[in-house]
């Protein structure tokens, strides 16, 4: 059989032994023994070498055959398999079979062998581009097989996109120059959510529509759901609507079961435990799903003209997440009567509700505003102290000015800011931070609010280590603003009779405020320092009220001032401010100072 496999000869009597052999072969391994006999693993490789000459072409589902039942039943037949080139084979021919068929059933499980009992990771880090293929073979039987097939696919999709080896897979996805594998995967979801099948195969259809938006994108959930001209038409925003009622069936079934598992069923039972995890994880999909909608709604939202969701859609659509916000605000409730503070499955609420709320202020609103402060004090599984349902609740908590809220804000900002900051790098937190607590500030008199000293000192100190480094003109304009409505309630002297705020402190904030109103304060500013002329005006405003109970800014102010007077007459160039105390030349910056003056202002 070898010879015959590997020889040039086209007669018809070797192509017919060929055949002959092949089909032998695969009758054979129908019996258990055979198929594991080393005799048969070491076939394996010439089967794939048949397969790829295309001598084999006459025999495909005996080939496909024969590859199965040896790779499932010899302990080394799957590796085998993957070490002879079995990737590359499949990859290049499974598009080519017929779809339903014998051939592509047996190609999708010895897909399904190797992903089961070799490294996944290994597998995306090695073959990227062949799982992209098969993916998209997958995907098509996964959207026109209506019969047990499909569910094979459906599983097949999950274990392979959901999978946190995943990565090279994904970018090679994108990379495909035909994306129709997605539009096959939207068909097969869309049919599963519509159908009545088991509550399971929902799931998984929702856990493969969340994996497929994270590598394509929200505007997946809107698309194509016809394959061919001759189906009838079927609406780009049926996919959208199929998802979001389902993932709300979700999110209502796990919340009930869940807060049933919590706090009513027997805590004792190690099952008990493994469900809850289990329900936990699955209402991070729903969740995901519901989060991705409400974020493509506010996308749509901004550009109406066009848009392939119709207005009633969209009205069905937010009448169905206020009432999916309403069960998850019930459940954070439930938990608050039970003392329930800490949990990845609370905090992930009101991560939701945060979104939500960030778009629609209005929602829920007495029912949000009974359960803020509690919502704001929830903490994750791994979290010491509340952080993150702060920050998902920022966006709201910039509409509102409330003394307890704005204690938290402000906790909330020096753990981003401070020196033992932890995400230095996320901006948009910090800036909504920012945002809440300039507005607490400034309706401070309105509502009357007096936050702690211990805040404002350990808020201070956290904005000078903020911006010490820092040339951004936002991130300066912001932290000099905030400082300076802090400043109109403190003297300098009360601030130095806090253990925790030394001279070092008062120098840095001299320093912050010196670079806020020299820099916006030129003839000649820069369109960025334009852009900031409302905080300016906070800064400049500020410092004329409270100057006199801060002699050191003050003087630090007024040297800064007659040294740019001096300049000015003198026309002393300008150039960007340097992040380091050097006058050689440096590069353009995001502002213009006085050259005369950049080593002064960074001491």
């Amino acid at each position: 059989m070898g010879k015959l496999g590997v020889s040039e000869s086209g007669g018809d009597n070797r192509d017919a032994y060929l055949q002959l052999s092949i089909t032998v072969l695969a009758a054979f391994c129908r019996v258990p023994e055979i198929a594991s006999s080393e005799d048969m693993v070491s076939k394996i490789p010439l089967i794939l070498e048949i397969m790829s000459n295309g001598l084999g072409s006459s025999v495909t589902e005996e080939c496909y055959e024969f590859l199965f039942l040896v790779s499932n039943t010899h302990k080394d037949g799957v590796s085998t398999l993957y070490e002879s080139g079995g990737m590359s084979v499949l990859a290049a021919q499974m598009s080519t079979l017929p779809d339903g068929s014998h051939s592509v059933q047996c190609a999708m499980r010895l897909v399904q062998l190797m992903i089961n009992k070799l490294s996944l990771d290994t597998i995306n880090n090695e073959h990227p581009s062949e799982l992209a293929l098969m993916v998209a073979t997958i995907a098509k039987q996964f959207a026109v097989l209506h019969d047990a097939v499909k569910f094979e696919a459906l599983h097949l999709l999950v274990a392979i996109l959901s999978s946190r080896y995943s990565a090279p897979l994904h970018e090679a996805l994108r990379l495909m120059k035909d994306d129709i594998w997605s539009t096959f995967i939207r068909v097969g979801v869309m049919a599963i959510l519509q159908n009545r099948v088991a509550p399971a195969e929902k799931l998984q259809a929702l856990v493969l529509a969340e994996s497929t938006i994270s590598i394509v994108g929200e505007g997946w959930l809107i698309g194509q759901m016809n394959l061919s001209d001759t189906q009838d038409l079927v609406p780009a925003d049926r996919c959208i609507l199929l998802v979001l009622e389902s993932s709300r069936v979700e999110v209502a079934v796990l919340l009930n079961e869940l807060a049933y598992l919590k706090y009513e069923a027997s805590k004792n039972s190690s099952s008990n435990s493994e469900s809850i995890l289990l329900k936990k994880q699955n209402l991070v999909v729903a969740f995901s799903l519901v989060e991705r909608i409400i974020k493509l709604i506010s996308n749509i939202g901004g550009d109406d003209e066009g848009s392939v969701i119709s207005e009633s859609t969209l009205t069905k659509m937010i009448s169905g997440l206020n009432e999916t916000i309403g069960v998850i605000l019930e459940y954070l409730e439930d938990a608050k009567d039970h003392g329930q503070t800490k949990g990845d499955d609370l905090l992930a609420s009101v991560r939701i509700v945060g979104s939500y709320l960030a778009e629609t202020p209005v929602a829920c609103k007495e029912k949000v505003r009974e359960l803020l402060g509690y919502m704001l004090s929830i903490e994750g599984e791994d979290e010491p102290s509340p952080f993150y349902s702060i920050c998902f609740l920022l966006p709201m908590l910039c509409q509102i000015t409330m003394e307890v809220y704005g204690c938290k804000v402000v906790e909330c900002l020096i753990k981003l800011i401070g020196p033992d900051g932890r995400t230095n790098d996320d901006n948009g937190s910090i800036f909504l931070a920012c945002d809440t607590i300039m507005n607490l500030l400034l309706k401070r008199d309105q509502i009357r609010v007096q936050l702690d000293d211990a805040y404002f000192v350990r808020l201070l100190r956290a904005l000078a280590y903020w911006t010490g480094d820092k040339d951004d003109l936002s991130v300066i304009m912001m932290a000099s603003s905030i400082c300076a409505l802090i400043f109109d309630s403190t003297s300098e002297e009360a601030l130095l009779q806090h253990q925790s705020f030394d001279r070092s402190d008062l120098i840095s904030l001299s320093q912050l405020i010196v670079r806020s109103l020299a820099i916006c304060g030129q003839e000649m500013m820069s369109d960025d320092a334009k852009a900031e002329a409302d905080l300016h005006q906070i800064v400049a405003s500020g410092y004329s009220r409270w100057a006199d109970r801060f002699p050191h800014i003050r003087e630090a102010v007024e040297r800064i001032q007659s040294l740019l007077a001096v300049c000015r007459e003198r026309g002393g160039p300008l150039t960007s401010i340097s992040k380091t105390l050097s006058e050689k030349e440096v590069p353009p910056g995001k502002h213009v100072h006085c050259a005369c003056c950049v080593k002064w202002l960074h001491i």
